[in-house]
C-alpha cells in the first residue's frame, strides 16, 4: 500500500508560516509612472484605476453606454486584460446596474468567465447564461454597430452545447478576427485577436507562427497605447518561450509600473524571467504578487493569483538552491485557510509546490509520502491531470526508496489519471503531459529492477515526447523534466556524454535550472571534458551564490573550481 501520511505536518501554525515569510527579503515597490489622460500617441485611451483606487493602466474603451455606466466598463476591461476576471466580471455588473441598457455590460459579465489561456473552462450553467446575456445584449437599447460585432465574437465562443473547449477556443479567435478585419482601428478588437492567435498556436509548432503574428501587432500596438495593460500582458504570453523570450524582457521590466499594485501584473513579468532563467528577478516580483494577493475574494476564498506566485516563487529559490526559503513558501502556502479560489491555477500550485520541494532535492522519502488530492478542500476529480502530479512524485519517490509495488500502483493512478486527462477536451493537451510523466516514472521502475536498458528506452521515449511540447503557462516548468530524467538515468548508466546531451536540451528549455547543470557538470567532469565541466560548475556558482541546501552539489562545484584554479 502507499503510504497516505505527509512526512511533516502539513496543519503548521500560523505564526510558523508568519516567522517563514519573514525569510522572504522585502521588496519596495517602485512608484508608478502615472499616465496622464493623453500620455501616450495621439491622446486616445484613458487611465483606469480599480474600485480601491489603484492604478490599472490606460484602456481605449469608448462605448454607447450612460456616462456613469462607463467608468466600470473600462474598470471591467482593464481587469480583463489583467486577467484579474474574477474582480472584472462585478465591475461590468455595477455597469449593467447603473445603465441596464449598456449592451457592452453583458458582454463583459460573459467576457469574463472566458479565459482563453488559462487551463479551465466554462461550465455548462454558465454557456447557458453566457447565451442568455449576449441576447440581452443584443436587445439592449445602448449599442452600435462595433459593439454588436463585439457581442457576435464572444457568442462564437458561448454557441452550441456539444463542443470541445478548442473549438470554442478556435471559434472566439474567428469571432475576433472578423471584429479587427471590420474595425481595423480598434485597438482592444485588436487585442483579443491577438489572445485568440495566442489561445490556438499548435504547440508542435516550433516556428511559433501564432505567436509571432501576435506578438508584431502587439508591438504594435505598444507603439500607439504605451501604457496599455493587455499589449503588455499579451505580449509577454506571445514570447513565453525559449526561443522568443529575450524579446519581452524590457517589456516585462516595465509592465509592474502600469498596475504595481495588481497581483497578476506584478507575476506576470516573471514568466520572462523563469524562461530566462533570471531568478532574483522572479524571486523580486513573485514577492510583490504574492503580497498584493493576500487579501481573499469577496467570497472569502483564497486567491488563484496568490496560490500561483508562490508555486512560481519556490521554483524560483529551489533554482538558486535556496533551499531555507522555499521551505519558508510551503509554510506559507499550507498556512492559508481554506475555502480556496475554485480553479486549476489553484490546483495546480497546492499540487506542485510539495513535490518540487521533494523531487528537486532528490528527497526520495519525503516524495513517496506525499499525499494525493491535497488539500481537500478542493475539487479534484475536475484536476486529473494536477492530481497526476503528486502520483508522479510518489511514483518517482517509490522506486528511488525500493517500494516497487508502490511505484507500480502510483503509475497504474497515472494510467488512469491519463484517460481522464484525454478527455478534458482542452486546448492544451494535458493527457500527453500526463503520459510524459508515467513514462519517466516506469523508466525509473525498470531501472530499480535492474532493467537499464529498458529503462534508457522508456526515458527517451519521454524526453522526445516533451520535447514537442511547451509547457503551459500555469506553471513555471515541469515538476522534473523529462530530458533531466533522462540525463540522469544515462548519468546512473556510465554513459556520461550522452547525459550531458540530455542535460543540454533540457538546458535549453529551462536555463539556469539548478539540477541540469548539477548534472551536466558532473557528466562532463566524469567523461573527462574538463572545460566543459568547469563551464557548467562557473554557471552553477553564478546561479547560486548564497545556497542554503544542495551542499554536495554546491561543495562539488567549489572543490573542481579550485582544483582548476590552482592548476592554472
Amino acid at each position: 500500500m502507499i503510504s497516505r501520511t505527509p512526512p511533516h505536518d502539513l496543519r503548521r501554525s500560523a505564526a510558523g508560516a508568519a516567522l517563514a515569510l519573514l525569510l522572504v527579503p522585502a521588496v519596495p515597490a517602485p512608484a508608478a509612472e502615472a499616465p496622464g489622460p493623453h500620455a501616450h500617441a495621439g491622446g486616445v485611451g484613458t487611465p483606469v484605476t480599480s474600485a480601491e483606487g489603484e492604478p490599472l493602466g490606460v484602456v481605449q474603451f469608448p462605448t454607447s453606454c450612460a456616462p456613469e455606466a462607463q467608468v466600470e466598463l473600462e474598470r471591467g476591461l482593464a481587469l480583463v486584460h489583467h486577467m484579474n476576471y474574477e474582480r472584472a466580471e462585478p465591475a461590468f455588473l455595477a455597469a449593467s446596474h447603473l445603465d441596464p441598457e449598456c449592451a457592452l455590460a453583458y458582454w463583459g459579465i460573459a467576457m469574463s468567465w472566458v479565459h482563453p489561456l488559462w487551463p479551465d473552462t466554462v461550465s455548462a450553467e454558465q454557456r447557458a447564461e453566457g447565451e442568455m446575456l449576449l441576447a440581452r445584449a443584443r436587445q439592449a437599447a445602448h449599442t452600435s454597430d462595433r459593439e454588436r460585432a463585439w457581442i457576435d465574437a464572444l457568442a462564437a465562443y458561448y454557441r452550441g452545447a456539444e463542443r470541445s473547449e478548442r473549438e470554442r477556443v478556435a471559434s472566439f479567435r474567428d469571432g475576433w478576427s472578423a471584429v479587427h478585419a471590420a474595425h481595423p482601428d480598434d485597438p482592444e478588437a485588436a487585442l483579443f485577436h491577438a489572445l485568440g492567435l495566442l489561445a490556438t498556436a499548435p504547440a508542435e509548432d516550433k516556428s511559433y507562427a501564432n505567436q509571432l503574428e501576435a506578438g508584431r501587432m502587439l508591438e504594435g500596438l505598444l507603439e500607439q497605447m504605451p501604457h496599455h495593460p493587455g499589449a503588455h500582458h499579451y505580449t509577454i504570453h506571445a514570447y513565453d518561450f525559449p526561443p522568443l523570450a529575450g524579446r519581452a524582457l524590457d517589456i516585462a521590466r516595465r509592465y509592474d509600473a502600469l498596475a504595481p499594485e495588481n497581483t497578476h501584473a506584478l507575476h506576470m513579468t516573471s514568466h520572462i524571467f523563469t524562461r530566462l532563467g533570471l531568478w532574483p528577478e522572479s524571486i523580486e516580483f513573485n514577492v510583490r504578487a504574492a503580497r498584493a494577493a493576500e487579501r481573499r475574494t469577496p467570497a472569502g476564498e483564497v486567491l488563484h493569483h496568490h496560490l500561483h506566485a508562490l508555486d512560481y516563487l519556490a521554483y524560483a529559490y529551489l533554482q538558486r538552491a535556496d533551499d531555507v526559503a522555499a521551505e519558508a513558501v510551503l509554510a506559507a502556502m499550507i498556512a492559508l485557510q481554506p475555502p480556496y479560489y475554485e480553479s486549476p491555477v489553484s490546483a495546480y500550485a497546492l499540487a506542485a509546490v510539495p513535490a518540487r520541494l521533494a523531487l528537486e532535492r532528490r528527497d526520495w522519502q519525503r516524495a513517496a509520502t506525499l499525499r494525493p488530492r491535497t488539500p481537500a478542500e478542493l475539487a479534484w476529480d475536475r484536476y486529473p491531470h494536477l492530481e497526476a502530479i503528486t502520483w508522479f512524485a510518489l511514483a518517482l519517490g517509490a522506486a528511488h526508496t525500493g517500494a516497487l509495488d508502490d511505484a507500480r500502483a502510483a503509475v497504474a493512478e497515472l494510467a488512469r489519471l491519463e484517460e481522464r486527462a484525454r478527455g478534458l477536451g482542452q486546448a492544451y493537451d494535458w493527457g500527453l503531459q500526463v503520459a510524459i510523466q508515467r513514462l519517466a516514472a516506469e523508466a525509473w521502475i525498470e531501472n530499480a529492477a535492474g532493467n537499464t536498458e529498458g529503462a534508457l528506452e522508456l526515458a527517451r521515449k519521454a524526453a522526445e515526447m516533451e520535447s514537442t511540447t511547451e509547457k503551459n503557462p500555469v506553471t513555471p516548468g515541469e515538476v522534473l523534466p523529462a530530458n533531466e530524467l533522462y540525463g540522469d538515468l544515462l548519468a546512473a548508466a556510465g554513459r556520461q556524454r550522452e547525459a550531458v546531451a540530455a542535460y543540454e536540451v533540457a538546458l535549453e528549455r529551462s536555463p539556469n535550472r539548478f539540477n541540469s547543470l548539477s548534472g551536466a557538470a558532473g557528466a562532463a567532469e566524469r567523461a573527462g571534458e574538463l572545460a566543459l565541466a568547469e563551464s557548467f560548475y562557473r554557471q552553477l556558482a553564478e546561479v547560486c551564490p548564497q545556497p542554503t541546501g544542495r551542499h554536495a552539489e554546491i561543495q562539488q562545484a567549489q572543490r573542481f573550481l579550485e582544483a582548476r584554479r590552482k592548476a592554472t
